[in-house]
């Protein structure tokens, strides 16, 4: 097939010997499989940010760290320079991802090298050596459903403890092998604990992927990993190793609005108070 232009740069580098065929057409890329000496591995060329479809990017951007600071001014502005920088860092996001949760235990596709906007990374594949299916392309029993489940609630729980939120979890960015589910697309992950929207990111990741398993095994409705993951999380005793129920109790302690009232308002009071004083000393 015809090189894409993103990937000519890395077969004269010698990094790619060949282009089998595109694998998909997303809205953040394009991923095609390439041949690299013996083995088969992915290239996902992005695509630039005018022509990409993914929306509310700020949300996801937001705690990531630029330590150059000419660079965090340029992205600030939105200068030309700004918006290559902004790119660059928010395809370096997915690299990073990769390679720690890789070493946290998470299954997630190996990456190799990112250059001018393209990532090479590990193709994944079943046991016929095809590529492995998305999530929402296979069906299943009640009880590999439960299974798989309780292995994604463990994948996300030690994604967090790591310090990452998938952002944009669902059985579409899921891959299933012989050995189960794999982890993909996570160019918008954010960081846990610098990032306001993380918690909110996390339960809807939860909720995805539960709601998709549930079509097989219905009682998963019922269970409560999000608040029960992000609770174990916010109070500091969230482990890789933690055994998860599923079960949260609510607080349903009705709050005691009057006495939170009557407390602002003397804190008020206080203040004024004390304004008036600093005026009279200065008069």
């Amino acid at each position: 097939m015809k090189i894409p232009k993103q990937i000519q740069p890395l077969i004269d580098d010698g990094l790619v010997d060949d282009v089998v065929r595109r694998l998909m057409s997303g809205k953040e890329a394009d991923v095609y499989i390439v041949r690299c000496g013996s083995e088969l591995r992915c290239a996902k060329v992005y695509k630039d940010a005018v022509k990409r479809s993914f929306k509310k990017a700020v949300q996801y951007q937001e705690g990531r760290k630029v330590r150059n600071s000419r660079r965090g001014r340029a992205m600030e502005k939105g200068s030309k320079f700004g918006r290559k920088q902004q790119e660059e860092t928010w395809q370096n996001a997915e690299v990073d991802a990769l390679y720690l949760l890789a070493g946290a235990g998470v299954r997630v596709p190996q990456p190799y090298d990112c250059l001018n906007g393209v990532l090479l990374m590990e193709l994944i594949t079943g046991e016929d050596g095809q590529v492995a299916p998305r999530l929402n392309d296979i069906s299943m029993s009640a009880d590999l459903a439960l299974e798989d489940h309780a292995t994604m609630m463990h994948s996300v729980m030690k994604m967090l403890c790591a310090g990452i939120v998938h952002g944009d979890l669902s059985e579409f960015n899921v891959l299933v092998d012989e050995h189960g589910p794999v982890i993909i697309d996570l160019p918008q992950a954010v960081n846990a604990a610098a990032n306001n929207n993380a918690q909110s990111m996390l339960e809807r990741d939860v909720r995805n992927i539960t709601r998709y398993y549930a079509q097989y095994a219905p009682e998963l409705l019922n269970s409560r990993y999000d608040k029960e993951i992000w609770a174990l999380f916010e109070n500091g005793k969230l482990q890789p190793d933690t055994k998860l129920t599923g079960y949260f109790a609510e607080n349903t302690q009705v709050a005691d609005v009057d006495g939170v009232m009557l407390e602002i308002k003397s804190i008020l009071a206080e203040e004024q108070a004390r304004q008036i004083r600093l005026r009279e000393e200065d008069g």
